[in-house]
C-alpha cells in the first residue's frame, strides 16, 4: 500500500482488486460506528449516513481550529459523513481508494427566545470538506487492510510533506478560462490520469451524485441540484440531510480530455451538448475551488 498526494487531496494505492477490497471497505465504516447508506459497487461508490462524530478524531491541527472557530458561533452539535470510491488503477492490477468528506455544523442563530431559560433557535450550516478528517479515516483503512500503524503514521505524515515544494512551485493548477466560442471550461496543468482522479473526488467532496463513468471517454455522469434556483435554507438543509428536496436535480456530463501536457475539464448538458447555462458555469467555479 502506498499513499499519493495532488494538494489537500490524497488517496491510498493497494495492490488488491476492488472485488476484494468492497467487503473489507464496508466492514471498515460499520466498525467505526457508520451506517452504509449506499452501495454501488458497480461504479465503485459508497457512501455513509450522517453522524455526530465530533469525539472519533483526536481534536488537532485544522481539526481543533475548526471546532474553536465554532464554538464562537455557539455550536452545539457537528455531523458528517463520508464517501469512499473504488477505482481500478490505469495499470489493472491495483485499486485507488479516495475518501472525502462533508460536514454540517449546528449554530446558534440567537442567544435569547421568548421564554426565558429556553435555548436559543438553531440552523444547520454546510462546513468546508475536511482533509484532515480524509488523512486520518485513509490512515485507519490502511491499518484496517493489513498495515502496520506505525507504517501507516509514516506513510501519511510522508505525504504530507513531500506535497509542499510542489505546491509553492505551482500555486495556481487550475484556471477558468473562455474559449473562442464564449464558453468557460477549466484549464488543469495535470496530464489525464493525474486529472481524472482529482475530478472524482472533487465531485466527491462537494456532493454531487455520480450515477456513472466512462474513464475511456474521460466522462463523469452526475446529478446536481443547484442551491441558487431555489433560494430556500429548508430546500438545502433537505438536500443535504435526505433524498427529499426541492430543488430537483439535473443530470450532467463532466468530461475531461487531455490538452497538451495539461487536461480540460468541460461541463455538458445531459444530452452531451454544450451548456452556457449559469448552473454549470457554478459546477466549473465548485470544481476549480477543488483543483486549484
Amino acid at each position: 500500500m502506498r499513499i499519493e498526494r495532488a494538494g489537500t487531496q490524497r488517496w491510498l494505492v493497494v495492490e488488491e482488486s476492488p472485488d476484494k477490497l468492497w467487503p473489507l471497505v464496508r466492514d471498515f465504516w460499520q466498525e467505526n460506528g457508520f451506517l452504509i447508506k449506499v452501495e454501488q459497487p458497480e461504479i465503485g461508490v459508497m457512501e455513509t449516513e450522517w453522524a455526530e462524530s465530533r469525539a472519533r478524531v483526536p481534536q488537532g491541527g485544522v481539526r481543533g481550529l475548526l471546532s474553536k472557530a465554532f464554538d464562537t458561533l455557539y455550536s452545539t452539535s457537528e455531523r458528517d459523513k463520508y464517501r469512499t470510491r473504488l477505482d481500478r488503477t490505469a495499470e489493472g492490477n491495483g485499486t485507488e481508494i479516495y475518501v472525502s468528506h462533508r460536514g454540517m455544523v449546528e449554530v446558534y442563530t440567537s442567544k435569547e427566545t421568548q421564554n426565558p431559560g429556553s435555548p436559543g433557535a438553531t440552523a444547520w450550516q454546510p462546513r468546508e470538506p475536511d482533509p484532515e478528517l480524509e488523512a486520518e479515516y485513509l490512515r485507519r483503512l490502511m491499518v484496517r487492510l493489513g498495515a502496520q500503524e506505525e507504517k501507516a503514521r509514516t506513510l501519511m505524515a510522508a505525504s504530507g510533506t513531500q506535497a509542499q515544494p510542489q505546491q509553492s512551485a505551482q500555486p495556481e493548477r487550475a484556471q477558468i478560462r473562455k474559449g473562442v466560442d464564449g464558453l468557460e471550461a477549466l484549464q488543469v496543468s495535470e496530464p489525464f490520469d493525474r486529472v481524472w482522479r482529482r475530478v472524482g473526488l472533487a465531485l466527491d467532496r462537494v456532493g454531487f451524485t455520480v450515477e456513472d463513468r466512462d474513464r475511456q471517454k474521460g466522462i463523469y455522469f452526475v446529478r446536481y441540484a443547484d442551491p441558487e434556483v431555489e433560494k430556500d435554507t429548508r430546500g438545502l438543509l433537505t438536500r443535504w440531510f435526505s433524498s427529499d428536496s426541492k430543488v430537483k436535480a439535473q443530470q450532467y456530463r463532466v468530461q475531461i480530455t487531455q490538452a497538451g501536457a495539461a487536461s480540460q475539464v468541460n461541463v455538458l448538458n445531459k444530452d452531451g451538448a454544450a451548456d452556457s447555462s449559469k448552473t454549470a458555469q457554478r459546477i466549473l467555479t465548485l470544481l476549480h475551488e477543488q483543483l486549484k
